[in-house]
């Protein structure tokens, strides 16, 4: 192989380095005029240089990021994108994948032809970067096939592999950044490794689990609880303690629950995490709480409310004063939907404040006000000073107690619109929370201005959609009117849903504005189900209608929709019996609009 420029470069720059001495690289030039090897790949066999120092030198000279590819440090379930045969030929390796980045390991990182060929391969940005073409093509053929999983990779660490890391002095933790993922020990790899995968499954939450031969982790997608990683036993320990380094918490301490906040940056986008550890019989077991901006949806037109439902909505946010309440239980949307409406309710005439407990999303033009509790600050003590703090809008991050309900109820008489979530299965059932905490109905009246019930529902797998037929119990339990032997759709499963026929999810929503029959119902306390009965008559749907809609308009399927909308309550019969005349209506429409 004759000595091309850039050969003679890359040398003078391992000679300007002081990592090799003039002698050194004219002797393996010389050596080279015989060998089928390149200068770099040369200096490497005869020990002379390190392969990290090559592909240090190399990075520069090319001027992009270079890696050394190690267990740890990429995805191979990603190299099914290309294949085996392709990336062969093209001396390529997918690393991992955020949202539609892919970056990927190139013997030759600055091949536009290369670049564009890997585009449209796998219809994703392409982000390259340097590793050598022998490291490039062993980790193919380790992986190729497609039988090799994350467990597979990380199985390969040893204990031997295992060591505890320092405490960092940074408040950031850039886990997509390559340079310090290729320092970082395997542990580092590891926990990095599982932050990723969250964030580009869209997990809300990642729960890590002791378990007696090793470690669970799993990730909270689409509201269920999924088994996507079992690192080896050993590590727990270690895992833990990297999780708690990174959240600023005692890594000693191993009795007591502690929490604590990360930030990092994924695709060049920041997400915020909350950590959680608590004690349990095997050891400490952590779960963490993932708040991406980029996926919060504050338009409240986004939020998948059906037309009718979001004038009645808009209608309870435009009262100048009174009370306004989101309820469902957790993890159903309640406070991404006030987000949403005080989005469309920010401007920089109103005075907006809000008390969290967290606070989980930071919104211009709004004053949020966070729960601490340990220091004394209640949500019912925020609220009284900052009814101080003049005051247009005022929400509240749930109602837990009398105290807080009746702060509300009076700020609500007293000129300002307050929002708040509640824990109730429907809208009229927040009625009867409230006076079951001691409100007196008269004053509950005055304030009510309307309550909005959700729920979150799967919705079916595109990838994987198809027709079947529900039951004749399911049918009934459904409460529509279809008839057995009705197609509906649901997923059949597959690897984009990781088997579950469901992607992604969407609001059901009952909004019950209160009118002039319902604030006389609601003055003299009236039950659940007498307010149930003015709704239908008002052509209120309710959650399982209008989960039963989405069914038959074949964005869910009947079974997740019976059990989103379960109701926990048994004495609610008389619910349950005018929720069956409400689906039917719901289908009367449905049939009558087709």
């Amino acid at each position: 192989m004759s000595d091309s420029p850039e050969k003679l470069r890359v040398g003078e720059m391992l000679v300007t380095q002081g990592d090799l001495s003039e002698d050194q690289l004219k002797k393996a030039l010389a050596q080279q005029q015989n060998s089928d090897l390149r200068l770099g790949e040369l200096l490497v066999a005869d020990g002379i240089i390190t392969a990290n120092i090559l592909v240090q030198t190399l990075s520069k000279f090319l001027k992009v990021c270079g890696c050394t590819l190690r267990h740890g440090l990429l995805d191979p379930v990603l190299l099914e994108m290309i294949g085996e045969e392709e990336a062969l030929r093209l001396k390529v390796i997918p690393l991992f994948k955020v949202h539609n980045e892919l970056t990927v390991a190139m013997a030759e990182p600055q091949s536009l032809p290369t670049i564009d060929a890997l585009r449209r391969l796998t219809d994703c940005n392409i982000r390259p970067v340097f590793a050598l073409e022998g490291n490039i093509i062993e980790y193919i053929k380790r992986y190729a096939g497609g039988n090799v999983d994350v467990d597979a990779f990380l199985a390969t660490l040893t204990d031997s592999d295992v060591e505890l890391v320092e405490r960092e002095a940074t408040d950031e933790v850039l886990a997509t950044d390559l340079d310090q993922m290729i320092a970082g020990s395997p542990i580092v790899n590891l926990v990095n490794m599982a932050l990723l995968t969250a964030a580009q499954e869209g997990a809300s939450d990642v729960h890590v689990e002791p378990e007696r031969n090793g470690t669970r982790i799993r990730y909270r997608i689409d509201g269920r609880l999924q088994n996507l990683m079992n690192p080896p036993s050993g590590m727990h320990a270690a895992i833990v303690s990297r999780i708690k380094v990174m959240g600023k918490m005692d890594v000693a301490e191993k009795r007591l629950p502690q929490e604590g906040r990360i930030r990092i940056v994924a695709a060049r986008r920041e997400i915020d995490l909350r950590v959680s550890s608590m004690p349990t019989l095997l050891g400490e077991k952590i779960v963490i709480r993932i708040l991406d901006k980029d996926n919060l949806t504050i338009r409240l037109e986004d939020l998948g409310i059906r037309p009718n439902a979001l004038v009645d909505f808009k209608m309870i946010l435009d009262q100048p004063h009174g009370l306004g309440l989101v309820t469902g239980p957790t993890g159903s949307g309640k406070t991404t939907t006030l987000y949403s409406a005080l989005d469309l309710l920010r401007n920089p005439e109103t005075n907006i404040v809000t008390v969290e407990d967290p606070v989980e999303y930071q919104l211009d033009l709004i004053n949020q006000v966070q729960v601490h509790e340990a220091v004394g600050l209640t949500f019912a003590r925020a609220l009284r000073s900052i009814l101080r703090q003049d005051p247009d809008i005022i929400m509240i991050g749930e109602i837990r107690d009398e105290e807080t309900a009746r702060v509300a109820v009076q700020a609500a008489l007293t000129g300002h619109l307050v929002l708040a979530t509640l824990h109730t299965n429907d809208a009229p059932g927040a009625i009867a929370r409230l006076l079951d905490m001691g409100l007196e109905s008269y004053l509950l009246s005055s304030a009510i201005n309307g309550v909005i019930a959700q729920r979150l529902i799967r919705t079916i797998c595109k990838a994987c959609a198809t027709k079947y037929y529900p039951t004749e119990q399911v049918l009934k339990d459904s409460g529509t009117s279809a008839k057995p032997g009705t197609a509906f759709t649901k997923g059949a499963g597959c690897q984009e849903c990781h088997n579950s026929g469901f992607k992604g999810r969407i609001g059901i929503y009952e909004v019950m504005r209160v009118s002039g029959e319902l604030r006389k119902l609601i003055h003299h306390a009236a039950p659940s189900h007498e307010l149930r009965a003015v709704l239908n008559k008002e052509g209120v749907m309710n959650l399982r209608a209008e989960g039963v809609e989405l069914a038959l308009r074949g964005k869910s399927s009947l079974e997740e929709v019976i059990r989103a909308t379960h109701l926990d309550d048994e004495d609610d019969s008389a619910n349950a019996l005018t929720s069956t005349n409400s689906n039917n209506d719901a289908d009367e429409q449905i049939r009558g609009a087709a």
